[in-house]
Formats: C-alpha cells, sequence, structure tokens
C-alpha cells in the first residue's frame, strides 16, 4: 500500500482536486438552480429533473477528468468506447424524439413563459376545432421531462410533447395567481 502511495503520489492528490471541485461545482449549480426556481416559482419536481440533469453532466465530467489524471490508456479506452458508442448511438437514433423532448423540458424550465395552471392556447392545426373554440383552451396541468399534461375545459386531460411545444405557436389567455384566474388585460392593469 505504501509503495502504490509513493508511485501515485501527484495523481491522488489531483483527483482529490477534481473531486472537490466537482463537488463545488454541484453546489453552486443546484443553489443557482434553485434560486432561479424559487423566484420564477417553478414546480420543484421540475427543479429536482433539472437538477438530475446537471448531477449527470458533472459525473460525466469527473470520470472524464479523472481518466485524465490517471493517464488511462486511450488506445484502449478508444476501442471499448468506440464499441460503447456505437450500440448507444444506434439505440439513440432510434429514440431521437425522446433526446430532443429532454432537451426541450430542460430549455422549457428555463426560458418557457408559462407555469403550472395557466390558461393557453396552442396554434396547432391538429388541436384546433373549428366547430368548437372553447376546446382550443388548455390548463397546463404539469410540466414534466418529456411531455406537458394539459386540460381542456370539458375535463379531457392531453399529453403535449415539450418538443412540439417549443416548434408552436402559444397564446397566453390567462395566469392562475393566488387562486384566481386573471385575464391578461386584468393582470397588466393589476401591474400599472
Amino acid at each position: 500500500m505504501k509503495e502504490f502511495l509513493d508511485n501515485h503520489h501527484n495523481e491522488l492528490i489531483y483527483s482529490l482536486i477534481v473531486l472537490i471541485v466537482i463537488l463545488v461545482l454541484k453546489f453552486l449549480f443546484t443553489t443557482a438552480v434553485r434560486k432561479v426556481s424559487k423566484i420564477s416559482d417553478y414546480n420543484p419536481v421540475r427543479t429536482n429533473l433539472i437538477l438530475k440533469f446537471i448531477n449527470i453532466a458533472l459525473t460525466i465530467i469527473a470520470m472524464v477528468a479523472l481518466t485524465l489524471v490517471w493517464s488511462v490508456n486511450y488506445r484502449d479506452l478508444g476501442v471499448m468506447l468506440s464499441s460503447v458508442f456505437a450500440v448507444i448511438g444506434v439505440a439513440l437514433f432510434a429514440q431521437w424524439s425522446i433526446l430532443s423532448n429532454i432537451t426541450a423540458g430542460v430549455i422549457i424550465f428555463f426560458s418557457f413563459p408559462f407555469k403550472i395552471g395557466n390558461t393557453i392556447r396552442i396554434l396547432d392545426k391538429e388541436l384546433l376545432d373549428p366547430n368548437n373554440t372553447d376546446l382550443d383552451q388548455f390548463v397546463i396541468e404539469d410540466i414534466r421531462a418529456f411531455h406537458l399534461h394539459l386540460r381542456r375545459n370539458n375535463g379531457e386531460i392531453l399529453t403535449y410533447p415539450n418538443n412540439l411545444l417549443l416548434q408552436k405557436g402559444v397564446i397566453l389567455i390567462s395566469t392562475y395567481q393566488q387562486g384566481e384566474f386573471l385575464n391578461i388585460e386584468e393582470e397588466e392593469e393589476q401591474i400599472i
């Protein structure tokens, strides 16, 4: 054991530094996401989902950094990783819509102007009903990693993919604040 410690003293110190940096980054990112979530009044489930994505990214960065510190033989690692990525690449190509929905879920978390409880209209010709315009309005029930749960006025719940929501126009009809719905005009009067 003493021989191992003597031979790999620098690698152990650098590994410790990498782990400390990753833990500090995790703390900083977690704090930042929680502050954004609190300021923007996001659902805790959405916040936890984004934190999970950040943890996965930091874990991958830590693994790459540790392979650099320990001078892993890249030829052997390259052969193994190319085989693994070939299999994963084929699987992910088949699941491209899932990846686009996850990415859209992250974008929606940080920049989506609507919240749970808001009433919206999605400008999607497949959703619009020319015979009954009341069915064109949806209340946002939940925002998840892959999709939104939208409730129509007649009580139906629609599951709508996140990536389509970013591609279609969305009109905000009313917001939900303090137990009551406010129309956009009423909300602007309250602000003024």
